[in-house]
């Protein structure tokens, strides 16, 4: 066992893709990239919201019905918490203060 978990070990560090050492900052080239304009930026913004809408994957009726139940009962029994507790320290400091 203790051979093996060696072995994973090495083999995380043979798989790096990099084979030599990081550039320094000023070694290392200037990508020039074009900015888009303003309205360009406009509508870059909504093209990526649009693709990442299409990667949604959206609950079946059955799913939100079970959601909405599940979400009902939850606040259903909160409340009912709540209120006890109220109803409990209202009977406890009309006891103590008359």
């Amino acid at each position: 066992m203790a051979d093996r978990v060696a072995s994973d070990a090495e083999s995380s560090r043979r798989d790096r893709t990099k084979n030599e050492a990081t550039r320094k900052r000023s070694a290392a080239t200037k990508e020039q990239t074009k900015r888009p304009g303003f309205f360009g930026g406009i509508w870059l913004f909504f093209k990526q919201v649009i693709d990442e809408m299409k990667k949604v994957t959206y609950p079946t009726g059955s799913e939100t019905w079970t959601y909405f139940l599940v979400v009902v009962v939850f606040v259903a029994a909160i409340m009912l918490f709540a209120g006890l507790l109220d109803f409990g320290f209202g009977k406890l400091s009309a006891l103590i203060f008359g």
